[in-house]
């Protein structure tokens, strides 16, 4: 009977469930619209109706898309920014983490005071900027780097994770002549993969998505990623002129402002999508294992 019980779906169970399918749905949805409006033709989907399904399938928006030399320039800062920042961002916060994660270390509760403050109060945006000037980033690739090679928060997860690692791990090592760098290197690195996994997907999706640096620090166009691109051409008044000039043999007729847009949009969602599920079953692990241990 108490089987039977476990068994029984309660009409509880059922709303939940209702409401889980239609959030699920919110969600999807308009992600789905949009890759099925990208596909269609444009002149097609200019008289509306396209729900489920490209009504008319054509791939010339996306031919426009990988024709424009300005896209693609963007496309690749966006790629290279993701992974030079991702990589040199979570290699350097694991190392000030391993530090940090030393309680001997000279000044080590003031740091994490100091650090602490940071997470909740800056400076503005105005003495930011001049910093950022001054220092010759403006209108420099490196402006996409090096702001974010450091961040706290994620500092702390790494902290709390290696403060959970076995003391003799290192002891050893170091009995057998190693030093701090090569222990880190060696040693700490391979046995934090899942916590540097979550922590480099933090970062690759926030490089990815980011366009807010691409319009405050940089004027040069072959220096904008592709969201700063997409942002100017949804935000522009004359979007419908200025999203990209038509390559040759490709008229106006065959595509429009939005089929183009859309397809951008596709095009640049796409590859942080495919990296996601790799390193899904990572985050949630290095998530627990950097709260809680330590």
């Amino acid at each position: 009977m108490s089987h039977s019980r476990l068994n029984r779906v309660t009409t509880g169970d059922i709303v939940i469930g209702a409401i889980m399918v239609l959030l699920c749905f919110a969600a999807l949805y308009p992600v789905w619209y949009t890759i099925i409006i990208s596909f269609n033709d444009a002149n097609d989907a200019l008289r509306g109706g396209i729900y489920w399904f490209p009504r008319k399938f054509s791939l010339q928006s996306y031919k426009t898309v990988f024709q424009d030399k300005t896209i693609i320039r963007a496309f690749m800062i966006t790629v290279l920014r993701t992974v030079i920042g991702t990589v040199t961002s979570v290699f350097f916060t694991a190392m000030v983490g391993y530090a940090f994660s030393k309680k001997h270390i000279m000044g080590n509760k003031v740091y994490t005071i100091i650090g602490t403050i940071t997470m909740f109060f800056g400076g503005g945006l105005i003495p930011y900027f001049i910093t950022l000037k001054n220092l010759g980033l403006y209108d420099n690739f490196l402006v996409y780097i090096i702001p974010s090679l450091f961040n706290f928060y994620n500092m702390i997860i790494f902290m709390s994770f290696f403060r959970g690692l076995p003391a003799g791990l290192e002891e050893s090592a170091k009995l057998d002549g190693a030093n701090d760098m090569l222990i880190f290197i060696k040693i700490i690195l391979p046995l934090s993969m899942p916590v540097i996994a979550t922590i480099a997907l933090f970062n690759g999706v926030g490089h990815w998505n980011d366009y807010f640096a691409g319009v405050m620090y940089i004027n040069k166009s072959e220096l904008q990623p592709i969201q700063t691109y997409l942002y100017r051409v949804v935000a522009s008044a004359s979007a419908s002129k200025a999203v990209v000039a038509m390559p040759a043999g490709v008229s106006a007729q065959q595509v429009s402002s939005q089929s183009v847009r859309l397809a951008t949009m596709v095009v640049t969602t796409f590859p942080i999508m495919c990296v996601y599920p790799f390193l899904q079953k990572y985050f949630v692990k290095g998530m627990l294992i950097g709260s809680i241990k330590g």
